[in-house]
């Protein structure tokens, strides 16, 4: 039977989906309060020309507008691939108490892997991280991506 956290996970990884399906990088996110989903996003950098489209900038956005406040203090934030620096100040900001996230990222991760902006105690907030729920379902998609990038690279 999967955890909560897994369960939750699995709504972050149908938006991972969403993205993959338009060409974009298959990461997905979903904010959880009081046991809903109240913020969804997945990432759609190339498709609205924004770099700060990430699926956690519009999941917390999305948070943020539904309960009217700039603070997710009750909230938690699941998303298919640990956040780069700026998603993780984001967090921060936002006040989340408690991150879960799917696969490490060994090229920009910002929680835990590269650095740890949501955890650093200089900070005047830090977020629970917990690391490596359906890491192996994020992995795929992304493999999955990187590969079908790669033979459409070759045909051109």
């Amino acid at each position: 039977m999967p955890t909560q956290h897994e369960q939750w996970m699995k709504s972050a990884l149908r938006e991972a989906q969403r993205a993959y399906d338009i060409g974009e990088v298959p990461v997905g996110a979903v904010v959880v309060f009081e046991g809903k989903i109240i913020g969804r996003g997945y990432n759609q950098i190339e498709q609205l020309k924004d770099p700060t489209a990430h699926a956690e900038m519009i999941a917390i956005t999305a948070a943020a507008n539904q309960l009217q406040s700039k603070k997710l203090e009750k909230c938690t934030l699941y998303a298919t691939m640990e956040p780069c620096p700026m998603c993780a100040g984001a967090i921060v900001l936002a006040k989340i108490p408690t991150l879960v996230f799917g696969v490490y990222d060994p090229k920009a991760g910002a929680c835990g892997t590269l650095y740890n902006i949501a955890e650093d105690k200089r900070l005047n907030h830090q977020t629970h991280i917990i690391g490596g729920v359906c890491d192996r379902e994020s992995e795929a998609l992304l493999k999955s991506f990187f590969a079908k990038a790669r033979m459409n690279s070759k045909k051109n």
